[in-house]
């Protein structure tokens, strides 16, 4: 966990604690959290996200300086804030604050917090990973970098099964050593249309769990909005392969166009030169001698 003085450092403010074994200080702040509940929560409103209850806490506290007497300064608090913020710094990067934790992933790639399960890039099985966790999203790293992030699922609920949040991309390296685990796999099942539907083709021949692991694989390499683009294009084509697919992402990588100039041919085709039948010519091809093999 990042400690609050640190905070207190990068941030250049001070903190006022109630003072060691001065039990009366223990009141007047219970009775100040008391009053600011009733001012902020009476009559209680309600809201459909946190989002909202955030927008609407922050307005309502700065419309509260302005009713709040300062009690040491004459004026309200935001009497004493205008007189203060010529003298005020400019705010500098954020704060990057959060709770962590030293996890090991599982053997099926993944990490396990609050009864909750996060996938981790399957290179990391069963390695040591830092579990950064923020009030809305869960960091995963190691190594000195950011391996992958995912939204926090947040249930206090305990009858309440916890959730799995996976991402399909973490499981490429293991389908491509077992291309058979990409049928029943329950990431994939989170794959963008356009994947799924080339699936579906695919799948119909033999060999096509291994060409399906390929055009996914190309992900790891190339953007994946251009593989799948690629994809989207060769299905409205009707030409769902491998070959074609990869064909449009190389054209589209190269900036070349997809298709080429339409050319307008006749209906019926006529030979002017017909080919001759000519099979004396095989025949002149035997009587030519052959030098022994050495």
């Amino acid at each position: 966990m990042r400690p609050y003085p640190l905070q207190t450092h990068e941030m250049l403010f001070e903190t006022t604690f109630c003072n060691p074994a001065s039990s009366w200080e223990k009141g007047q702040v219970e009775k100040n959290v008391q009053d600011a509940r009733r001012r902020l929560w009476q009559p209680l409103p309600s809201f459909a996200d946190l989002d909202g209850l955030n927008t609407w806490l922050e307005t309502r506290c700065i419309a509260a300086w302005k009713e709040i007497s300062h009690g040491e300064l004459p004026g309200t608090f935001a009497d004493a804030w205008t007189n203060e913020v010529a003298s005020l710094m400019p705010l500098g990067r954020p704060f990057d604050g959060f709770v962590e934790h030293t996890k090991r992933v599982s053997p099926t790639c993944l990490v396990h917090f609050e009864r909750n399960r996060y996938s981790v890039p399957a290179s990391f099985a069963n390695r040591p990973v830092s579990l950064r966790i923020y009030p809305h999203r869960i960091v995963v790293a190691a190594e000195g970098r950011i391996l992958c992030e995912h939204p926090r699922v947040i249930a206090r609920s305990h009858t309440v099964v916890g959730r799995t949040v996976d991402d399909w991309r973490h499981y490429l390296a293991v389908i491509q050593r077992k291309p058979g685990a990409l049928r029943n796999g329950a990431p994939f099942a989170d794959m963008p249309d356009a994947f799924r539907r080339l699936q579906g083709h695919l799948l119909k021949h033999p060999g096509g769990d291994r060409e399906m692991v390929e055009i996914l694989a190309l992900v790891l390499h190339h953007d994946e909005q251009s593989v799948l683009c690629a994809v989207e294009l060769a299905l409205d084509g009707g030409v769902p392969t491998k070959i074609h697919v990869l064909n449009i992402l190389y054209r589209l990588l190269d900036g070349k166009p997809s298709s080429g100039a339409t050319i307008d041919a006749p209906q019926a085709l006529a030979l002017r030169q017909e080919p001759k039948a000519d099979v004396e010519r095989y025949d002149a091809l035997r009587r030519k001698a052959v030098p022994p093999a050495s």
